[in-house]
């Protein structure tokens, strides 16, 4: 968000708060992008923003969170002291979630541009029990090919994309058909996944890891959410397919630089990511064909 939403964002979740009887003295912008979260202290609270028209989204969000809190499985909870799950204040949605402190006295890695504490097996321990415990929910998800194919068609549309250049537009349209197919080709058993379980989104916290940003649920082989994690996660992870997983991690870079090519895009140092995912996208690339 601009600086001008984020100050609007600020007010409307402090009144909101307030309103339901949280104490707010101070809101610390935790992250911004398309929404941002903020931090409110000193009830400890943090909030999670976004255009009123998103609230269906929210409430997806907020109601896979609960059940999944409900059978123990690692997540961030919603804030037991709020009573509905979305609010809307001046053009804002908003939810309100237990803020956990991270766990900091372990040496970082860093990928996506993301960075985390917990260590590769303890990652694919984690994975691998949210997966477990998806297994158990009946919730109607997008298929993760609808994803590639929404990626498809914004790299085929030079009006959305209008700044990509001629050669990596067309690198990327034969790549992400060229790679739907061979992973249609394969026999993977599907189910519902976390849909980017990357660093930004488990919590190294107290509690022990916990996932985050639930409401990108899709349904698919484990392999695709494999490719978001840092790839040693899936050496600890319960026998993967190695070449569905480096198949996927291209179409994830195709995706991450077809969405920071659009023009509406809003992600942080979009210029940089701009460059970067193209240049991952190409590196994944040249690993599957070595």
């Amino acid at each position: 968000m601009e600086s001008a939403e984020v100050l609007r964002a600020s007010e409307a979740a402090r009144n909101t708060a307030a309103a339901l009887g949280l104490q707010v003295s101070d809101a610390i912008v935790v992250h911004n992008s398309d929404r941002i979260a903020l931090r409110l202290q000193p009830c400890d609270v943090l909030v999670r923003i976004a255009p009123a028209s998103w609230r269906q989204g929210m409430e997806f969000e907020a109601l896979v969170a609960r059940r999944l809190a409900e059978i123990g499985s690692p997540v961030g909870e919603l804030d037991p002291r709020v009573e509905l799950d979305v609010y809307e204040c001046d053009g804002f949605a908003m939810t309100f979630w237990t803020y956990y402190e991270s766990v900091s006295d372990r040496r970082a890695q860093q990928h996506l541009g993301m960075t985390t504490s917990l260590g590769p097996a303890d990652y694919a321990k984690a994975l691998a029990q949210l997966h477990a415990d998806l297994r158990q929910m009946d919730l109607t998800a997008p298929h993760v090919m609808d994803r590639v194919a929404g990626w498809q068609l914004q790299v085929e549309d030079p009006e959305r994309t209008p700044e990509l250049r001629d050669r990596d537009r067309e690198l990327l349209r034969e790549t992400l058909k060229s790679m739907s197919a061979a992973i249609r080709s394969e026999d993977s058993v599907e189910q519902l996944l976390h849909g980017e379980p990357h660093p930004g989104n488990v919590l190294d916290t107290r509690k022990g890891p916990l996932w985050i940003d639930v409401g990108t649920l899709q349904r698919g082989p484990v392999e695709y959410d494999l490719a978001y994690a840092p790839e040693e996660v899936t050496e600890f992870y319960p026998e993967p397919n190695q070449r569905l997983v480096q198949n996927f991690r291209i179409l994830m870079w195709a995706g991450i630089a077809t969405m920071r090519w659009n023009q509406h895009d809003q992600y942080p140092r979009r210029d940089y990511w701009r460059v970067e995912s193209l240049n991952q996208f190409r590196t994944a690339l040249e690993s599957s064909a070595g």
